[in-house]
């Protein structure tokens, strides 16, 4: 047995209890059946460590075309077919798990979230490369996600409750107007909303980093209240 295997079974950790999913995206419903389709006709050679291996490629690559797109607008449409990787490997491992009662909640939480850090940072990273985001507002655009994520995690732990989705959007209707966007930037490269000095996806990560910093402050003082009332000293 292992350091870590025995510094777990000496802790809370040893008898893990996995939060309650809070998934109330506008496509959840629809989503959920698209996976359950396919995890039913995935074959038996591949299992949930290779869809999260693929994920997180996806991810990186994705990454990879922002920054290939400063040279060719063609990396713009390569980022669309590499989300959509990364949307069927970060989303099927979880699902396939569960259809074959292979779950293990206490790794696959942990690798899933430190893998999308990780893979989010990489994007972010190519976004200010690409020459279609700024890099300032690339790295407003992560501090704000990571932010969010803090509040995510510390609610997953001290409050039970793991929020996958806020103000009707999840990763999946993300990944969808990203998309949107980059085949729009295709298109029509100069566009500023509004008549900004702003390019569409330097406007789009100052509404995303404002709104997720929003989410990540109401979240803290809803969840930090419900946590005091809870915990009351007398």
């Amino acid at each position: 047995m292992s350091e870590v295997q025995l510094r777990l079974e000496g802790t809370r950790l040893a008898v893990f209890q996995e939060a309650t999913r809070v998934q109330q995206n506008l496509i959840a419903n629809l989503e959920k059946k698209v996976l359950h389709w396919i995890a039913r006709r995935t074959p038996d050679i591949i299992n949930s460590d290779h869809l999260t291996s693929i994920g997180a490629l996806g991810m990186l690559l994705t990454g990879a075309s922002y920054a290939y797109a400063r040279y060719s607008r063609y990396g713009l449409l390569l980022g669309c077919v590499f989300l959509a990787v990364n949307w069927l490997g970060d989303s099927l491992d979880g699902t396939l798990a569960r259809h074959r009662n292979r779950q293990r909640p206490r790794y696959g939480f942990y690798v899933d979230h430190v893998i999308d850090c990780f893979g989010i940072t990489a994007l972010f990273a190519g976004m200010g490369a690409s020459g279609y985001m700024r890099p300032m507002y690339a790295a407003w655009l992560l501090i704000a996600y990571l932010l969010l994520s803090s509040e995510i995690f510390l609610a997953t732990y001290a409050v039970g409750r793991f929020e996958m989705s806020h103000v009707g959007l999840g990763p999946t209707e993300l990944r969808i107007l990203l998309c949107i966007g980059n085949v729009y930037l295709f298109l029509w490269p100069s566009t500023h909303p509004f008549g900004l000095q702003l390019s569409l996806l330097d406007f789009g990560a100052l509404v995303g980093a404002i709104g997720m910093v929003a989410i990540a402050l109401f979240s803290a003082v809803k969840h930090g209240r419900a946590l005091y009332d809870t915990e009351r000293l007398k």
